[in-house]
């Protein structure tokens, strides 16, 4: 019960403190950036990126930033990139602060209310990309022009890279990936932190922090069958549909092989304790030494858990045949792979090729991004989340994970850049309405995650 209270009085001197926080002026501005850059669309195929960087480079140097420090890069219309810098001592390398600022397409009739317009309701700031990725970005912004107010000079310089396309995983090279090629040294640094995971809440309650640490590899193959074709009057032992379907079936019968990493094994360890009793002794057996194969194959039953422990690949698209009286010429099935960071694709398509077992059916590569490892558990950067994370988000443990999904983060990784995917938003961890109907950011969370990040930073930095 005294715990209770405790945890009831916290949550209430939070809330006040948090009320009071939108009537301070750094507050104020960082709303002022969130609405402003939410309402220039940004919607990868029509919108501008090239604006956005604009107009958060344009609030930088009515802070003060120079020129030389605040400098915009358009590699094709629509399409920009900012890379800003507070400088420091020099003393240790720089940390990246890194968002996206394109965001996925939403519809106004699909939407209570227009996506592109901020409308705060209930509680929630509604708009496309008020959680993905405008309030890391708008936080970013509002701290260093805060940093630079307050004449805080840090150890180390603050590089902060608001970046274009992720959410087309940067496919025409324009985003991040134009960034590295051209102006890797403008991104030289220890880390980054970067989006990929945030606070889990639980009814209001902190459940975990999660620190994203490790990202799958994407990876999409074709496989095509061929045929001479004919009249459908005149089938023969041979027929393209029939061999491609026997090779999927296969392939769906294949599990590859349970392969941890440094942060899926902390994770399954950490993670246990927040699951009902038989999740988490299955998690800790899976762990250990030597797991147990029951245990193995209930968590392997359950898709989330089946896609931390092994690389999976799975038929997503089939095409076939020409016409209704025609023996099909081909068929041809896109089978979506998502690799372990510490296996080959190389070897993911030589198993595909072994369990297909059909060397007629032809294999090819139809899209590889750059491969990367695990970002290492460095107790200076999870310890000081773990420290300064403990007053906002009371007993909930810091979580490391890897994402089955993909963020920008893998590019920094491939360059040798260690990248932490952790937002510093907090969310109910049963709604995410990222790419949805109605995203939203609880507002409590919105200044909550800005002062935390204006928290973590700081101190990574001193």
């Amino acid at each position: 019960m005294k715990n209770k209270i405790r945890f009831a009085a916290c949550v209430a001197a939070c809330t006040a403190a948090i009320a009071a926080a939108q009537d301070k002026p750094h507050e104020k501005l960082a709303f002022d950036i969130y609405r402003e850059l939410i309402e220039i669309q940004t919607v990868t195929d029509r919108g501008d990126t090239g604006q956005a960087a604009d107009a958060m480079a344009a609030r930088l140097k009515a802070a003060g930033f120079t020129d030389e420090d605040v400098r915009v890069f358009k590699p094709a219309p629509r399409k920009g990139n900012l890379v800003a810098r507070l400088r420091g001592t020099g003393a240790r390398k720089p940390i990246l602060l890194m968002a996206h600022i394109d965001v996925v397409e939403a519809k106004r009739e699909d939407w209570t209310s227009d996506p592109f317009k901020l409308v705060e309701k209930d509680g929630f700031y509604y708009a496309r990309g008020s959680t993905d990725d405008k309030f890391m970005a708008s936080a970013f912004v509002a701290n260093l022009i805060r940093y630079k107010q307050e004449g805080f000079r840090p150890d180390r310089d603050l590089v902060l890279v608001l970046e274009t396309d992720e959410e087309i995983g940067d496919a025409n090279g324009l985003g991040i990936q134009w960034l590295i090629k051209n102006h890797h040294d403008l991104l030289d640094a220890d880390f980054a932190l970067n989006e990929g995971a945030g606070v889990g809440l639980k009814d209001g309650k902190p459940l975990r922090i999660g620190v994203q640490t490790s990202e799958k590899i994407y990876v999409t193959y074709q496989l095509e069958a061929r045929d001479k074709g004919g009249h459908s009057s005149q089938p023969g032992q041979e027929n393209a549909i029939y061999r491609l379907a026997a090779a999927l079936t296969r392939l769906s019968k294949h599990q590859f092989p349970v392969h941890l990493n440094e942060t899926t094994r902390a994770w399954l360890v950490r993670a246990a304790a927040l699951e009902d009793a038989r999740t988490g002794a299955d998690m800790r057996s899976v762990a250990s030494a030597k797991p147990d194969p029951a245990a193995v194959a209930r968590l392997s039953a359950k898709p989330p858990y089946n896609a931390q422990l092994r690389t999976t690949c799975v038929a997503t698209m089939v095409n076939a045949g020409h016409a209704a009286n025609a023996l099909p010429q081909s068929a041809r099935a896109t089978v979506n792979c998502r690799v372990l960071p510490n296996e080959s694709p190389a070897d993911v398509e030589k198993t595909l090729a072994r369990v297909i077992g059909d060397d007629k059916i032809a294999i090819t590569v139809a899209e590889v991004p750059g491969r990367s490892g695990p970002s290492p558990l460095r107790p200076d950067v999870m310890g000081t989340i773990e420290k300064v994370g403990a007053p906002f988000w009371p007993g909930a443990p810091v979580i490391p994970s890897m994402s089955a999904g993909a963020t920008d983060g893998r590019f920094l990784r491939a360059a040798g850049i260690p990248t932490y995917g952790h937002g510093g938003g907090a969310f109910e961890i049963d709604e995410n309405r990222a790419h949805g109907k109605d995203e939203r950011m609880p507002v409590k969370s919105f200044y909550q995650g800005l002062e935390y990040l204006y928290q973590l930073v700081k101190a990574l930095a001193s």
